[in-house]
């Protein structure tokens, strides 16, 4: 029986999962866009939403509340160097300041056309639904295309393995055309 039981395991146990959705967050308040998967990304965003709601009135309390929940580290520059700033206070300075006047829904899910390497699984952008961040690219490709994609490859494999196999019996026609020669050459015919 499941009653009362929300969000999404991720394949995680509790410890793994808590500090995967912190450090993404982190990331996210970092970055103010990150790449994941779908599942992941919903997750993300029902934590990150509470935590810019909570930032939204900056006070003790809150920040408080926020550096319990999310942690604090530090920031880096391009070069990973540190910066002395930390997410925090990044939060509270300059990502909530943009949402004081919107009531919720202050990230978007963007499903991306590329899939993960290993996997295949769907990626998705996550990112802060601010005045820089437009919407870009295009519509996702159908799994139609994917499939296609999928057979040329095999095509593609097959005919390699065929060129190969055929050079591979060159080779061994040519050496045993090689060998003929030396035979006859050793043992004359009688008539000659």
């Amino acid at each position: 029986m499941r009653h009362m039981i929300r969000g999404r395991q991720l394949s995680r146990d509790t410890e793994h999962r808590a500090a995967l959705r912190r450090n993404m967050v982190q990331s996210l308040f970092e970055h103010g866009k990150i790449r994941t998967t779908l599942p992941r990304a919903k997750e993300v965003r029902a934590f990150a939403e509470k935590l810019i709601t909570l930032a939204r009135s900056d006070s003790v309390n809150n920040r408080r509340r926020v550096t319990a929940l999310m942690h604090d580290r530090r920031l880096v520059d391009d070069e990973q160097e540190f910066t002395g700033e930390k997410i925090v206070a990044k939060l509270f300075k300059e990502v909530a300041p943009k949402f004081v006047d919107r009531q919720g829904g202050y990230t978007r899910i963007i499903k991306l056309s590329d899939f993960r390497i290993g996997d295949g699984g769907s990626l998705v952008l996550l990112q802060l639904l601010t005045d820089e961040s437009k919407p870009t690219g295009a519509v996702r490709r159908s799994a139609g295309l994917r499939r296609k994609r999928n057979e040329r490859k095999h095509q593609f494999a097959g005919r390699i393995l065929k060129i190969k196999k055929s050079q591979a019996s060159q080779t061994a026609a040519a050496a045993s055309s090689d060998e003929v020669p030396a035979a006859v050459a050793e043992n004359p015919p009688a008539n000659a």
